[in-house]
């Protein structure tokens, strides 16, 4: 069975259990969970994890499910009215418009909160859970992801420095790319330089996973993105190809993948990874110009 088919029977697993509080609150959940998506961030935590020679158990599963929860749950309130009021999400209606406002802000709180009973219930060391924890709350929260988030909304309507819009991504979209990398390290019983090094890879694949969705927007269809294309370009937001134009974006998503690689490759040389997937997911991410 293929890992995306798994990662979404992990997810469904913890939402089918007896004591459903409410039926429509899991429907709206599983509405969004079900609704696509490439699974990227915790394809990259299981194909590293393989990489380092760690057999996949259920355990491993539930980490990737609960990471695959908390971005589908910042989907569900990105596309809120209050934040960037999209009628569209891989190209069909939004939480939002499929329920209702009330209902999509729940359905996204369940996403954000339910990931650590799942993560803290894992059959894996009770020191390995701990760590997890704490990794995946500092990328999701105030020190990552939602942080990031108001800074993007602070950053609305203004002209921002290439700084300015670069702390907004490393927070907002770098941070829960940054998790899987360095999970995988932790969970394989990788410490001190060799975490640093995933973690500087996860930030590289961050970058460029920003600068290739900036790309995207402008040069996109809605059939080939499954939502709104042009909508930063529309309302004047700081991107990367409106900052320094489309050929530097290019160059810029190219040399982070290339960096990131080059990590991969030198622990390849010093704990046995195995890149030959990570490296085929990250080659994806390329675009042509």
């Amino acid at each position: 069975m293929d890992k995306v088919k798994k990662i979404g029977q992990a997810i469904h697993r913890y939402y089918e259990q007896k004591d459903i509080v409410s039926p429509d609150l899991i429907e709206a959940i599983l509405y969004s969970v079900d609704g696509g998506g490439k699974r990227v961030r915790p394809l990259i935590f299981l194909e590293l994890l393989e990489g380092f020679g760690v057999a996949l158990t259920d355990a491993h599963y539930d980490v990737a499910a609960a990471l695959e929860m908390i971005h589908t749950g910042s989907l569900i309130h990105d596309d809120l009215p209050a934040m960037d009021n999209d009628d569209y999400r891989r190209g069909r209606l939004t939480n939002h418009k499929k329920f209702n406002e009330a209902t999509a802000i729940l359905a996204g709180d369940s996403l954000f909160l339910d990931p650590y009973d799942l993560v803290a219930n894992a059959e894996l060391s009770a020191e390995v859970k701990v760590a997890l924890i704490a990794e995946l709350a500092h990328a999701s929260g105030t020190y990552g992801m939602v942080g990031g988030q108001m800074l993007d909304m602070e950053g609305e309507e203004r002209k921002l420095s290439l700084s300015e819009l670069q702390l907004i991504h490393a927070n907002k979209t770098g941070k829960l790319l940054t998790f899987p990398v360095v999970a995988a390290g932790i969970v394989a019983g990788l410490a001190g330089e060799d975490i640093n090094n995933l973690r500087k890879a996860g930030s590289l694949i961050g970058l460029a996973f920003q600068v290739r969705d900036d790309i995207l927007d402008v040069t996109a269809s809605f059939e080939e993105i499954g939502k709104t294309p042009k909508k930063d370009l529309l309302a004047d937001k700081a991107t990367y190809p409106s900052l320094l134009g489309l050929e530097k974006s290019y160059d810029i998503l190219n040399e982070s993948l290339n960096e990131a690689l080059a990590i991969f490759q030198k622990l390849s040389e010093t704990q046995g990874l195995r890149t030959e997937k990570i490296a085929e997911m990250i080659e994806r991410l390329r675009l042509n110009a």
